[in-house]
């Protein structure tokens, strides 16, 4: 920890120091109290920011038990954390954060029959989704952020999402809690009968306390509770004594439900029994087409009247910002016109004929009703992927809309009325937005009447943070006439629980507190939520938790307000690159469950480190190093991030700043010069290839340069590429098209020449004449090493021999597409002010392209009788396409082959990441990022099948972790290339 130089500070550090020591003598799980671990989890989804003194990773419920009672102790307030998504600032405090998410993540059981889940808090959502599957089951509430929210989290916020109207909220699912109490004791909540209540109630306990109090607290309360709580059924805010009135001989007297929502200040849940609830066989959409916002939200109704499962709201704002992402690229293909909203309302069963009437219904209604211009049916699978996709994702599309410290901010953004009120409801908090001048997108949970509402605010502007609180005040009002709540599934935190007192009324509110003092007699269980909050607008994250960035030169160009600090500041906390499931972002977190190996964590570094006094220098720190030393450079960031934070680019600006203070390391000047090594290796193959053959040589190379001795080294071929290139005579084209370049790249051009080969012959019989770029190398190896000068050199030689050589507007493509994109973006941002580089940027297509509009066009046939003729082809992207242009021209290219079957697989990174997985201390996290999804997902594909994949690492790393050999797509078309 850094030495403090003032008394208050002088004794936080002291308070530290004390319980640092008492949680690493006490726990199993990891203790951090450095300044950076302190400063990443700071932060949570919300525009809150609170240092911590501390961070423990307790690893079974004896751990959390240990740190609570050390915490109490010693007066230290404990937060606990799943994955740090809330968006009001539930998981940030200034005492201990128990991050419960990476180690407490087991899922202990499930009973098909009882229909119940015993799990960790830890545990995500669609984990838990993907286990009950298999038993035809599922978890009912259905939150946006499904692929990286914990069960601890849902339960802490009683979280509920799109399926509400059909499940409820979280409360309604769970059965029993494990939990600690304030002193560090364990028990188990569950329904318990009064003689069970009477009996727990006589322990001269903290748990015998809460069960002998408790009952008389609700009883004395009665009157108030049921006068006072709001009486919309969805919501999210204070503790929920409704649930305990009329406890008796009917109704058992439930502590599980009656903690559910409390955000952690009354107990920390260890772990749950939840209710599964059968999942359906089938889910059908309808899509209104709307003109505007309003219209859509009138016709809420009549779709509420045809028993849906879900009605959800998509406006412009949402809309516009998913075109510009590639992403979500294929919904601009199915949606008809330019709605200015739409509305996604569901159906579920298990008879697709049912649910098809069902549309039908809602379809007759709404043109009877004149609501929309077009419904659009999504009835399978397929027609559903593009849809689904862009509405999951709205709150990240969102929050990617800000520019600098001007962003979309949580605040009054999960108000909830009766869906009858809904439209005047949303005219009139569109009134209280104008009136303040503020803009915001909207969707949300039409069904239930919950929109998510964010208006954009600077907190660094003093008048902003008025005009906002005002707006809060406005709202609450607002709310209030229409008896609604002021937070229906994201709770209060730090932003609402302020007017929690006016909103319950001194009375109901002053019962709340002594529910509080009763459960935590010392204070320590997440204060400052629910009751007893210090204002909405203290503890804002950009206004008091960031000094002015200091000045620094940096050598990529980074186009975004405040440079690269403004680049690494982007990220809004929400998490995206915690998921685990699906897509690629972020490889390294799902090898370590570490939140600083999340994009998340790394972009919160830079922030800190770019803050110090003297960037430069802190760029170099060691410990800044370790948390970006994990961080493949997949790009993976830039596309599935909602704000793009790429982090590859930042990895690569910061390797640079250490290099400059620590020096270059030699591994990192081997590997930046790949090109001159590997034409070396050809030329003198096969005796090159030896080292690769030799335990004896594999072991110096390990101890002397780093590369991993298990690693398979590449073979080098004696007849390169540019070795045919030249000695070959090719044929006249047939129906001209003109040049193209291929760019001979520093890879395949002397390990694998007959892809390249290969993708010539193909070029050449769709009527090209093929230039060879065989002269130099693109940057990539030397950027991803943070040698950018050598990058820029590189870069500059490539570009001009380009720009000298080749027919000015010819195309230029390749095999390697980390090497053919390096040339379309990174050296925009190496050579900003170079128009050379902008004009060979245009000038770059992938070979796929050019190849579908030969096939299509007649100028390239394919055989129907070549021996891909009826085989199952599954294509695995690489990253760096999948992040910069997408895979559609690919899978368009293998589709072509006929009788083919083409599946691209969603198996994430293969964890090979160029050189990365060839250094010793990486090789064993490149075999478990591939061995999360890639290499199961290939064991189970039959012996037959065809593995295809457009990237060298991904080819290599497919053959040593998975024992299949991959194709280059280019490879299988000339595989079925037509004789004639």
């Amino acid at each position: 920890m850094t030495v403090p130089t003032t008394d208050a500070s002088a004794a936080q550090h002291t308070l530290g120091s004390r319980l640092e020591r008492a949680l690493r003598a006490a726990l199993d799980g990891e203790v951090a109290f450095d300044d950076y671990t302190r400063h990443l989890f700071s932060r949570d989804a919300s525009m809150y920011s609170i240092t911590p003194l501390g961070v423990a990773f307790p690893r079974h419920d004896e751990d959390v038990a240990a740190a609570v009672k050390a915490a109490a102790e010693l007066r230290v307030p404990v937060v606990p954390r799943g994955a740090g998504t809330s968006l009001v600032g539930q998981t940030v405090g200034p005492g201990l954060v128990l991050d419960m998410s990476r180690h407490l993540n087991r899922i202990l059981e499930i009973d098909p029959v009882a229909r119940t889940a015993l799990v960790e808090v830890g545990v995500v959502q669609d984990q838990l989704n993907q286990a009950a599957a298999a038993h035809g089951l599922m978890f009912g509430p259905d939150t946006s952020t499904s692929n990286r929210a914990t069960i601890g989290g849902m339960i802490g916020n009683n979280s509920a999402g799109s399926g509400s109207l059909t499940y409820g909220m979280t409360i309604d699912h769970v059965r029993a809690l494990d939990v600690v109490l304030a002193d560090g004791s364990c028990t188990r909540f569950e329904p318990v009968d009064e003689a069970e209540r009477a009996r727990r109630a006589s322990a001269e306990t903290l748990e015998g306390r809460i069960y002998q109090a408790l009952p008389g607290l609700v009883t004395a309360n009665e009157h108030v509770i049921e006068a006072k709580m709001p009486a919309f059924w969805r919501r999210a805010c204070g503790y929920r004594l409704d649930r305990l009135v009329g406890f008796g001989p009917e109704k058992p007297f439930d502590l599980a439900k009656f903690v559910v929502g409390a955000e952690g200040t009354l107990v920390i849940a260890t772990r749950a029994l939840v209710d599964l609830v059968p999942k359906p066989r089938r889910t059908v959409y309808a899509v209104g087409h709307f003109t505007d916002t309003a219209s859509a939200i009138s016709a809420t109704t009549d779709a509420l009247s045809c028993d849906p499962h879900q009605v959800e709201l998509m406006d412009r704002t949402i809309l516009d910002l998913s075109r510009q992402k590639i992403e979500f690229a294929g919904l601009g293909n199915v949606l008809v016109g330019d709605p200015g909203a739409l509305l996604f309302v569901s159906f579920t069963g298990d008879d697709e004929a049912d649910l098809v009437a069902q549309l039908d219904r809602l379809d007759a209604r709404w043109q009877q009703s004149g609501h929309g211009y077009h419904t659009l049916r999504a009835v399978t699978a397929a027609e559903q992927s593009a849809l689904l996709k862009v509405r999951k994702s709205s709150l990240g599309l969102l929050m990617a809309a800000g520019e600098g410290t001007r962003r979309p901010l949580a605040f009054v953004e999960d108000t909830a009325v009766d869906p009858v009120h809904l439209a005047e409801y949303t005219k009139r908090f569109k009134e209280i937005l104008d009136e303040h001048r503020m803009e915001a997108g909207f969707y949300g949970h039409c069904s239930v009447g919950c929109l998510h509402i964010r208006p954009f605010v600077d907190l660094t502007d003093p008048g902003e943070v008025a005009k906002m609180r005002a707006v809060a005040e406005a709202v609450k009002d607002l709310v209030a006439e229409y008896g609604g709540v002021n937070s229906s599934e994201h709770g209060d935190g730090l932003a609402r629980s302020e007017f929690n007192r006016e909103i319950f009324g001194d009375e109901l509110y002053e019962a709340m507190r002594e529910v509080k003092r009763l459960f935590d007699p010392g204070g320590v269980m997440n204060p400052g939520k629910i009751v007893d909050a210090p204002s909405m607008t203290e503890n804002l994250r950009d206004r008091d938790a960031l000094p002015p960035a200091p000045p620094l030169r940096t050598a990529l160009e980074f186009e975004v307000v405040g440079g690269m600090r403004g680049a690494a500041d982007r990220c809004m906390n929400i998490g995206a690159c915690r998921k685990s499931t699906a897509g690629v972002m972020c490889p390294s977190y799902i090898a370590t469950k570490n939140e600083e190996h999340s994009t998340r964590g790394r972009a919160n570094a830079l922030v800190k480190a770019l803050s110090e006094p003297d960037p430069h220098a802190a760029l170099g720190g060691e410990r800044l190093h370790e948390i970006l030393d994990l961080c493949l450079m997949c790009k993976a960031c830039k596309s599935e991030c909602p704000m793009s934070v790429d982090m590859a680019s930042l990895k690569a600006e910061t390797l640079a700043h250490h290099h400059e203070i620590h020096g270059t390391p030699l591994r990192s000047r081997v590997f930046s010069s790949i090109r001159a090594l590997n034409r070396l290796g050809s030329a003198t193959a096969p005796l090159s290839n030896l080292p690769g053959r030799i335990p004896l040589l594999r072991r110096i190379l390990d101890r002397t340069l780093g590369i991993a001795a298990a690693r398979p080294l590449p073979t080098f071929q004696r007849v390169s590429l540019l070795r045919w290139f030249r000695r070959r005579t090719p044929a006249p084209p047939a129906a001209p098209q003109g040049a193209v370049t291929w760019l001979a790249d520093s890879f395949t051009t002397f390990t694998e020449p007959h892809i390249g080969r290969a993708g010539i012959e193909l070029l050449e019989r769709s009527g090209w004449r093929v230039d060879l770029a065989g002269g130099g190398c693109c940057g990539r190896s030397s950027m991803s090493k943070g040698m950018l000068d050598d990058a820029k050199k590189k870069a500059t030689a490539l570009v001009t021999s380009l720009e000298r050589d080749t027919a000015p507007d010819s195309p230029i493509v390749g095999c390697e597409p980390s090497c053919v994109l390096m040339l379309r973006e990174e050296h925009k941002a190496l050579l900003p002010d170079s128009s050379a580089v902008r004009a060979v940027a245009e000038r770059v297509k992938q070979v796929e392209e050019l190849l579908v509009e030969a096939i299509d066009a007649g100028r390239l046939a394919l055989r129907g009788d070549s021996w891909l003729a009826g085989r199952r082809i599954v294509f695995h992207g690489h990253c760096h396409q999948k992040a910069e242009v997408g895979t559609a021209a690919t899978v368009a290219l293998l589709r072509r082959i006929p009788g083919a079957e083409v599946v691209e697989i969603d198996a994430g990174c293969c964890g090979m990441a160029g050189s990365f997985g060839f250094e010793s201390e990486h090789y064993e996290t490149s075999m478990t990022v591939g061995g999360d999804r890639l290499f199961p997902a290939l064991a189970a594909e039959p012996e037959d099948t065809v593995v295809a994949a457009t990237g060298i690492s991904c080819r290599q790393q497919i053959f040593h972790g998975a024992g299949r050999t991959a194709w280059h797509p280019v490879e299988l078309v000339r595989e079925a290339l037509s004789v004639g």
